[in-house]
């Protein structure tokens, strides 16, 4: 009798209100562990990365495995994936962070010292460039295809079948 007490007290018992295969943390269910932050991502330029259990891995109504699995392999996914997260963040992102601010301040300062400088100079300098061409245009080009087309306009052609 002492075993089977001992068996009553230590079985687990999901009902199916525990059992949800949302992908909810399983934490959260207890109530807030941790106070929400601000919104680390607020233009959704990362939406595309929000993947959760289900979108892996799915059992079609036919083929189910049993629960204890499919909840087993759920909170594997979730786990490894939280972990393998931080773990790459806290060795990638202050080195990334350093070398994204370098790339984007290198061109910044190129852009704003280089780039829009040599475009405002040559746009102040096109209107010069532009009645310099139509000048060139007029002396030279366009006497020269008066003259072409006043010579080739006494060219006849005619076509006759044989």
């Amino acid at each position: 009798m002492g075993l089977e007490k001992e068996k009553l007290d230590t079985s687990i018992i999901m009902d199916e209100d525990e059992f949800n295969r949302s992908i909810e943390p399983i934490l959260s269910k207890k109530g807030k562990v941790y106070a929400a932050g601000p919104d680390r991502d607020p233009n959704d330029i990362n939406l595309h990365l929000k993947v959760g259990f289900e979108d892996v891995i799915g059992e079609p109504v036919s083929t189910h495995s049993f629960d204890r699995v499919w909840i087993g392999s759920h909170a594997a996914f979730e786990l490894v994936k939280f972990i393998f997260y931080r773990l790459l963040s806290t060795l990638l992102a202050v080195p990334m962070a350093f070398i994204l601010g370098l790339v984007f301040g290198l061109l910044s300062c190129i852009h704003i010292w280089v780039v829009m400088p040599v475009i405002q100079s040559v746009m102040m300098f096109l209107p010069s460039v532009q009645t310099l061409w139509r000048t060139l245009t007029d002396v030279f080009i366009t006497p020269l295809f008066h003259s072409m087309g006043k010579c080739l306009s006494s060219i006849q052609v005619q076509t006759t079948e044989n």
